[in-house]
């Protein structure tokens, strides 16, 4: 290598780390503006160092005038090749951070789908809009459950006010009529007054309850059940109420052995399909028919079904059957103190509302399901809880 050449490649060399530390300190000064301003002060420095370093070397070389502006054109069109395509580029990388930058600022607030025009803008910037978008969506519906927690809190609170304070207002009558001697019926009426009370406390045991289901508490000790055995003892126990009603209750178990196991604490089991039977029973027109069912579905599941003559439930309530405080009426009347003793079971959950409630927190914690259709004449409550282990006597 002669010293021409050599000479040529070390003013090269110069000119280029010249033009790269002053492009250098111009990016290091724009740091802090924007991705745009940056990317084109990138995309300069490179072209400005080559267009040097060529200059430098057209100068050395003692090349014509003729060829020395054609290289300098083809360096000249190249640069703006360069600087039109990181201005493009910057264009893109800051309108996507501009959106996620809006959707950052819309997180919590209410969930509108938005248009997500991600087609020009880098794939990282792209994954990260869609990420952000779904998590706005899953706060959107967290925040939409939280409101109706709340909602049904202070439904349930307005409820129990009046399905106490009614009750609270009969005995205080009752009393003030013993205590000024104008009740003949002594005995009667301390008979329902015990009866009002009997209903008060259940309401308190129902509230008792869907506390402690709510509060996700230690799992009890859990053991083998027999669906049919219990299906045939709460219909046992609820025989009265049902006959007091005018309502014929019926048990339906299929033929053979099976004892249609679960695992499960037997006493939240029966409370569960004690409030269904009751809820079946009062809403049921006399001369009706409430069908207590158990069978094992296809997959292995244990299904009890109970069946009423309600008259159908209408399709807007379906969703609403289990939500807190919900009884299907418009007006919540209680039965007054003064009215005729109740045949119903205190812990059936039918005075405020939270039998069905209940019923769905204790399946859900047996890891079952719970649900209501329509059918000809009334409709039908669907618990499905899985089978005892094999391993499991």
């Amino acid at each position: 290598m002669n010293r021409d050449t050599m000479t040529i490649l070390a003013l090269t060399t110069l000119w280029t780390l010249v033009v790269a530390v002053v492009g250098g300190v111009i990016l290091y000064q724009f740091r802090r503006r924007s991705l745009r301003v940056t990317m084109i002060v990138a995309a300069l420095a490179p072209m400005a160092a080559a267009l040097a370093a060529v200059l430098q070397s057209v100068r050395a070389m003692f090349i014509s005038e003729h060829d020395s502006w054609v290289v300098l054109w083809t360096l000249a069109f190249a640069a703006l090749l360069g600087l039109g395509m990181s201005v493009l580029l910057g264009h893109w990388i800051s309108a996507g951070s501009r959106d996620v930058g809006q959707r950052l600022r819309r997180l919590g607030t209410t969930y509108e789908p938005s248009d997500r025009q991600t087609g020009a803008v880098p794939a990282e910037l792209a994954a990260l809009t869609d990420e952000l978008e779904m998590t706005r969506e899953k706060l959107a519906a967290s925040h939409a459950r939280e409101r109706a927690l709340e909602a049904s809190r202070r439904e349930l609170v307005a409820f129990m006010s009046h399905d106490l304070r009614t009750p609270l207002a009969g005995l205080r009558a009752v009393a003030e009529g013993l205590e000024d001697g104008v009740i003949d019926d002594v005995p009667g009426a301390l008979r329902q007054m015990r009866s009002t009370v009997d209903r008060m406390t259940g309401l308190v045991d129902d509230l008792f309850e869907l506390s402690r289901l709510s509060a996700a508490a230690l799992p009890r000790k859990r053991s083998a059940v027999s669906l049919r055995e219990l299906a045939e003892d709460v219909a046992g126990e609820n025989s009265e109420h049902a006959r007091a009603s005018g309502v014929e209750l019926t048990v339906s178990t299929p033929v053979g052995d099976d004892r249609l196991a679960v695992q499960g604490d037997p006493d939240e089991l029966t409370r569960a399909v004690t409030n269904l039977v009751g809820n079946a029973i009062r809403h049921t027109t006399r001369g009706g028919t409430v069908t207590l069912a158990v069978d094992r579905e296809p997959d292995g599941r244990v299904r009890l079904a109970v069946t009423d003559g309600c008259g159908g439930i209408p399709a807007d309530d379906l969703e609403r059957v289990f939500d807190i405080g919900w009884r299907g009426d418009e007006q919540r009347t209680p039965v007054p103190a003064s009215a005729p003793a109740s045949t119903e079971p205190a812990s059936s959950g039918g005075g405020g509302g939270l039998g069905l409630a209940i019923a769905r927190g204790v399946v859900e914690s047996h890891d079952g399901q719970i649900g209501v259709t329509n059918i000809a004449g009334g409709c039908a409550f669907q618990i499905d809880l899985p089978p005892v282990p094999a391993n499991v006597g």
